[in-house]
């Protein structure tokens, strides 16, 4: 970037992150966090302002225009505080203690995140967006109170610090003797009972998509049979792809609904949901064979092709909720346009998204459906066929001319926990649709992953942007692509992908595991300290890297028959067990590994040349529980050995290492499990 275009230039413009580069124009002079920062603020005895926020975020752009681009707002900032500007999407583990100190202070948090701190980085106040005059008190009430009453700001710092600290587990939990259909249904009542039953997703003011929790769901009918549980899945699959939060036209889902109804977005789409949203529309079609869910799997992973990828077959991270200075300009349509644009297919798709003069949003129109084709065709007196052929051909032309607006912006950086999901999100459509096509962008996925984002010492970076990869790799990097790539060898019997899994498992206890508590610390023993060192235990918009250890830790027990394996993923489970009976859907994701401990898991082994078409047809079903396992020929892992049989494929169905007499036939296979 030129500096020369611009009247101010800070330490920013030496970043890569998107988001930093956001601000590096700002007359505010931001630092990134790192040493050149911190030891500026502890020489000059000045406080730190940290401010935290994520490229896609709307009000991270509302207060960067208001006050961070305000002169008066600048001076005031750069001559009392030294500021660091930090995306949270790389430094999570930083954002993690900042957002803690705001739930202790204020009892909410959300980004923009603003923080106050002592030049050691003990923070004395957090809070999230501010207007410029209110900004402006904070900023000259925390100063003056810095000069008058250090005593006071200090004994303040020691408290939230503290705080901070015993937000995480404190010691070793016991183990319980036995698990019980009692612990999965107090789980299940916690999180049933937080569902909106008529228009899907969980009773709040404003709707996020939570992809764990509807897995959980599934996977709870699938063992009790409750039709409830499945209700509330499809309930909310429905009123998600047919509302405003998804994509009509290009496919994939915004970050949450502003409201109850799933109608007005948040406009950013972030890969961490799509890629999770993919696994469940999946899964919810192996499971329904409903053809949305399909047609879903369809359009988002369309859009991820389309959009979302880098030709080394990384996947990158956001699209922006602002385009041409306005939240969700690039996705909202006026009445005339459509006209303009469809003439005579006009009629039948204003009716099927309902569109209007007057908007249904802003004095614009959001697309959203409120009625299935078949009964908008039926008013308009037009045949089905002829109505889908319609609306296919009319979003074929609304998305080109889509295209010709001012996009949305592109965080085009590429990070590997969120990577993992989506590479999970393709193993599972291909593993559902049988498409060659998704398992070929895994694989390529996968190998991105090996080559740019794992280093010669086994550990993985967490960035790649530019050929650029500077920050290690915090817990869920390693948590998820351990799970995908557990995920890849089922789908391809290439044990390659079980060794790579167990190697970054290897280096993460080494790294990461606390033994006093027997879980995962967020960040590395290898990382600088900072005031406090965490651990992500609730599961929230992804799955928590304990709980992803807890369920990669038994995948890998079971195929490699590690023992101590499934011990640290029973001490994990644990741990979470006195929580999850209250706050069910923050802890579903132990749900699904609870379950493995409650439901003897299936060890199905499928040896021999049809292997891999045998593997296709038994996927084309919902199992939850089932660890499959195979090849053309016997591999390296035990469960495998003296099952080949020349001329024929075999199928071995097993729990706890004793294998029922083979069979030939899927069918009869999945018989032996029911």
């Amino acid at each position: 970037m030129d500096k020369g275009e611009h009247a101010f230039t800070n330490q920013l413009i030496h970043t890569s992150s998107p988001y930093l580069l956001q601000h590096a124009h700002n007359p505010v002079n931001w630092y990134p966090w790192g040493e050149e920062a911190l030891e500026k603020a502890k020489k000059e005895d000045k406080l730190l302002i940290i401010s935290i926020g994520y490229a896609a975020c709307h009000w991270c752009h509302v207060m960067e225009h208001e006050s961070f681009e305000d002169t008066s707002v600048a001076r005031l900032m750069n001559d009392n505080f030294v500021s660091i500007k930090i995306d949270r999407e790389e430094r999570p583990d930083i954002d993690q203690i900042y957002m803690d100190a705001a739930m202790l202070i204020n009892q909410r948090g959300g980004w923009p995140l603003n923080a106050i701190a002592l030049p050691d980085g003990r923070p004395i106040f957090a809070g999230t967006y501010y207007p410029t005059g209110e900004w402006k008190r904070v900023l000259n009430f925390f100063k003056d109170v810095r000069d008058k009453q250090p005593e006071e700001v200090e004994k303040n710092a020691e408290s939230i610090s503290r705080g901070i600290s015993r937000m995480n587990f404190a010691e070793l939990a016991p183990r319980p003797s036995s698990y019980t259909t009692s612990q999965t249904t107090s789980l299940y009542n916690s999180l049933i009972s937080q569902i909106d039953t008529k228009r899907g997703g969980l009773n709040n003011r404003m709707k996020f998509p939570m992809p764990i929790v509807w897995q959980y769901l599934l996977e709870h009918h699938y063992y009790s049979g409750d039709q409830e549980a499945l209700s509330a899945v499809t309930t909310t699959l429905k009123e998600m792809l047919d509302g405003g939060i998804y994509d009509q036209l290009g496919g994939g889902f915004a970050r949450y609904s502003t409201d109850p109804n799933w109608k007005v977005p948040h406009f950013e789409k972030m890969m961490y949901d799509n890629g999770q949203l993919v696994s469940l529309y999946a899964k919810a079609y192996q499971m329904t064979k409903n053809p949305s869910f399909k047609t879903a799997v369809k359009e988002i992973t369309e859009w991820v092709a389309r959009e979302m990828t880098h030709k080394n077959g990384g996947f990158y991270s956001s699209l922006d909720a602002d385009s041409d200075g306005e939240e969700g300009k690039f996705y909202v349509w006026e009445e005339n346009e459509i006209d303009s644009l469809l003439g005579d297919k006009s009629e039948l798709f204003k009716s099927y998204y309902n569109i209007s003069g007057r908007g249904n949003w802003e004095g614009k129109n959001i697309l959203l459906k409120k009625e299935d084709l078949k009964e908008v065709a039926a008013k308009l007196k037009i045949d089905l066929p002829e109505a889908q052929s319609s609306i296919a051909a009319s979003k074929e032309i609304l998305l080109a001319a889509r295209d010709s607006r001012i996009r949305p912006g592109l965080d085009d950086k590429i990070l590997t926990s969120w990577n993992a999901l989506m590479l999970r999100g393709y193993v599972d459509a291909y593993q559902a649709l049988g498409e060659q096509t998704y398992l070929e962008a895994a694989l390529k996925n996968a190998s991105f992953i090996l080559e740019k984002a794992k280093r010669k010492d086994g550990g993985l970076n967490r960035n790649f942007k530019d050929e650029v990869s500077t920050i290690n790799g915090f817990a869920d990097d390693y948590s998820l692509t351990i799970e995908a790539f557990i995920a890849l060898y089922q789908a391809t019997f290439d044990e390659k992908w079980l060794f790579e899994a167990e190697a970054l498992m290897e280096y993460a206890l080494t790294h990461f595991y606390d033994k006093e508590t027997g879980t995962f610390f967020y960040t590395s023993d290898e990382d600088p300290s900072l005031i406090a060192r965490s651990r992500e235990i609730q599961d929230n918009v992804i799955p928590s890297s304990n709980s992803s250890f807890g369920r990669g830790l038994f995948a890998l027990g079971t195929y490699l028959y590690k023992g101590d394996y499934l011990e640290k993923a029973e001490q994990i489970l644990a741990q979470a067990l006195p929580q999850m009976k209250g706050a069910g859907p923050y802890f579903a994701n132990y749900g699904l590994l609870l379950n493995r401990f409650v439901h003897t898991p299936y060890e199905v082994a499928m040896v021999g040349d049809q292997a891999a078409s045998f593997a296709r047809s038994w996927n084309e079903e919902y199992h939850a529980g089932v660890f499959l396992l195979g090849g053309k020929e016997e591999g390296k892992l035990e469960l495998l050995q003296h099952k080949l049989v020349p001329g024929a494929t075999f199928i071995y169905v097993c729990q706890d290492k004793v294998c029922k007499l083979p069979v030939e036939e899927v069918d009869k296979a999945m018989d032996l499990i029911k």
